[in-house]
């Protein structure tokens, strides 16, 4: 019987609705594809010289195990840490600062503070430009955006040839008060795009209108720093997508958890400094939906870092602040500070690919430095020589190298035992085993910290909480941290070693903004409120309509406001139907329920100022149903056994090993064990039971004490 039109154009809106996500880390790009009844994914080596050959890699991979041609794709969502690998490694472009005339030194002055005032040899964060590339121009705004003084043009052309004599690619322009007035800023643009076309220029004005010299400076710097780089990244990839005949829209993940489109993230790429791994959070954030968690804590350890993020009520804790390449390890102050909307986590140079090594005096020490892909671990035979953590997790047992990578990286045991033996074990009088256990102890000890310390900094503990584990090494040391945290329960969930990716495609394509516009409670101006909120909802929409041809979209709105004279606001959340009728008292009593709640107390007699305001434009995601627990436990036969070393009784164990593929819903397994997928391994340590849930998560439970 033959197809009909209607059946036929259904077919093709089935096949079109199938999305790619892909996840570019320092070792691995990530691919997953979905539609069907499951995911299609793939893991291959980063091309850390051409990132775009390894998108397109993956890509062919995914598509051809699937089936289908790039045509019947309908979106390709994309998420990288080439802008924070280019804010760390410094490999921007040669920027330069404009402000306005006497604030040359705002950025050398910054918080007039320093980050650790008893270390007299401390270490200054790089802020991307020294003295001698910092201008000015004679004009000024006051704090309620009226003109003081008419900008003046007619020493641009002087101070244009003296950024030449520098070297400048990349202009960041940042004058006083300007997010509440933009025009002298767009002016100069306007006149700078005449006289230098070859150049990039960032306005602090769009990209960080907010009050806050130092931060709003440090973050157009930052944004100019990366945006030539990036840019073209983007666009060669769209470009290259579009070669191999894919007709969709590609996307980019932005650091606060959504998608937009690539002409916005090619002007602000600033916003994509957690782009990756903000897609793991947003894949740990459902799944503690999923499982009715309250408390959680994503933990993605991938092939170069570890991150860590806070997830309460199934929704990730959010920053609008981030430090990048702190000079201080976990000291806050130390880094560069830029302000925009990013999902809060912490994240260490802790991964399979950080390089092992003893210092001088004769201590072991992990990273920050990871062979990446290009040598890679010594596993890899691809000409690394410093042994890994991956070395020494294939030394003790824990990767079978027969599945590791879905087969297309070839592991040498030797190779890495040797490496381990020469500069580690020869160093310090250990055998090779004990080595190998000493790196994989040290590098969990390491996550373990940076988990103590993100805890602290927000007021909370971990040992409450399930730890949602995933990226390539991330399950395979779950169950150690998790011991070392005193947390209970730890959950994989499926397809976890492309975690980020997962959650790129739960992603909704969203835009925020922050808006500064100061004013006391007691002299709530409502109509300038409104209008701004209308303006903001305005540019927000327009942004997220761009990349989707749904009108129905939701909003969120926030209020960022303090007592009068603090230094801090706390976050107002305002209803998302119509606005209060009397918006001023309305605000005041929901600030002062809020900072009760935080604080304790209220204070009294003392004015409320409103700082800044917030809108956030998304398209709607699907609420999570709870699911049911397994109706059946049973127990799975082994796939084999493999020998372990388990430094802490100094003893080896034969474990069972078992293949996932094979673990339906009410499977248990006893610890220890291991699960072993095509992209990761699940260590069931000895002090932990496994059993698969009606999802297919594995979850796992420490045995009582």
């Amino acid at each position: 019987m033959p197809i009909s039109r209607r059946t036929k154009e259904l077919l093709r809106l089935k096949r079109q609705s199938r999305r790619i996500a892909v996840d570019i880390g320092g070792t691995f790009t990530d691919v997953a594809l979905e539609g069907g009844e499951s995911l299609v994914t793939a893991k291959t080596l980063t091309t850390s010289e051409n990132p775009v050959q390894g998108v397109l890699d993956g890509i062919e991979i995914v598509c051809e195990q699937a089936s289908i041609e790039p045509g019947q794709v309908g979106g390709v969502i994309h998420g990288t840490t080439l802008a924070t690998n280019a804010l760390i490694e410094r490999k921007g472009a040669s920027v330069g600062f404009l402000t306005t005339e006497g604030f040359r030194d705002i950025v050398e002055i910054a918080y007039e503070r320093r980050y650790d005032q008893y270390d007299i040899g401390i270490d200054k964060p790089d802020l991307l430009v020294t003295r001698e590339r910092c201008w000015t121009v004679p004009e000024r705004i006051n704090a309620k955006g009226n003109v003081l003084k008419e900008l003046n043009l007619s020493s641009l052309d002087n101070l244009l040839v003296s950024m030449d004599a520098e070297g400048v690619q990349s202009l960041a322009i940042c004058l006083l008060h300007s997010y509440l007035n933009p025009s002298h800023e767009q002016k100069l643009r306007e006149q700078i795009r005449q006289l230098r076309p070859q150049w990039s220029v960032t306005l602090s004005s769009e990209v960080c209108p907010e009050i806050r010299e130092f931060d709003r400076a440090c973050t157009t710097l930052a944004n100019a720093y990366i945006k030539p780089l990036m840019s073209t990244y983007l666009y060669n990839l769209e470009l290259a997508l579009k070669d191999i005949g894919f007709t969709c829209p590609l996307f980019i993940v932005t650091s606060g958890g959504g998608i937009t489109t690539v002409k916005t993230a090619a002007e602000f790429p600033i916003r994509l400094v957690e782009s990756g791994p903000s897609g793991g959070a947003v894949m740990a954030a459902k799944v503690a939906k999923l499982c009715g968690i309250p408390r959680a804590v994503s933990f993605d350890m991938g092939g170069t870092t570890a991150k860590l993020c806070l997830v309460d009520g199934g929704t990730p804790q959010r920053s609008r602040q981030f430090e990048i390449g702190r000079a201080a390890r976990f000291v806050k102050g130390s880094g560069l500070p830029v302000r925009i909307p990013v999902i809060d986590m912490i994240e260490i140079g802790a991964g399979g690919g950080s390089v092992a090594h003893v210092d001088g005096l004769d201590r072991l020490r992990i990273g920050p430095h990871s062979a990446g892909s290009e040598p890679g671990p010594v596993c890899y035979g691809r000409g690394g020589q410093s042994p890994t953590v991956t070395d020494a997790d294939l030394t003790l047992g824990f990767i079978d190298p027969d599945y590791f990578a879905e087969g297309r990286v070839t592991l040498s045991e030797e190779a890495a035992a040797a490496a381990i033996k020469k500069q580690i074990g020869e160093k310090l009088g250990l055998n090779v085993r004990n080595s190998a256990y000493g790196v994989s102890q040290m590098v969990n000890e390491n996550m373990a910290n940076a988990a103590r310390v993100h805890a602290v900094e927000h007021g909370t503990e971990m040992s409450n909480r399930t730890m949602i584990a995933f990226g390539g090494n991330g399950p395979l040391h779950a169950t150690r941290v998790a011991e070392k945290l005193g947390i209970n329960e730890v959950i994989v969930p499926v397809d976890p070693g492309v975690g980020s990716a997962v959650g790129f495609l739960s992603a909704p394509i969203s835009y925020e903004l922050i808006r500064s516009l100061y004013m006391l409670i007691s002299q709530f101006d409502e109509k300038a409120v409104r209008q701004l909120l209308a303006d903001m909802e305005k540019e927000a929409r327009a942004v997220v309509l761009a990349g989707t041809k749904s009108g129905n979209l939701m909003r969120h709105r926030t209020a960022f406001m303090r007592y009068e004279g603090q230094g801090h606001e706390i976050e107002i959340t305002m209803p998302d139907g119509a606005l209060p009728r009397k918006m001023g008292p309305w605000l005041f009593q929901q600030f002062e329920k809020e900072y009760q709640r935080i604080f304790g107390r209220t204070v009294p007699n003392v004015n409320v100022e409103i700082m800044s305001w917030g809108y956030v434009a998304m398209t709607a995601t699907k609420d999570s149903v709870v699911m049911k627990s397994a109706k059946k436990t049973w127990w799975p036969k082994p796939k084999g056994i493999r020998k372990l070393f388990w430094g802490q009784n100094r003893k080896s164990l034969i474990v069972p090993f078992y293949e996932r593929t094979s673990l339906k819903s009410g499977a248990k397994i006893v610890g220890p064990a291991l699960i072993i997928e095509s992209q990761t391994t699940t260590l069931v340590s000895p002090s932990f039971d496994a059993t698969v849930d009606a999802s297919g998560n594995i979850v796992m439970r420490q045995h009582a004490r």
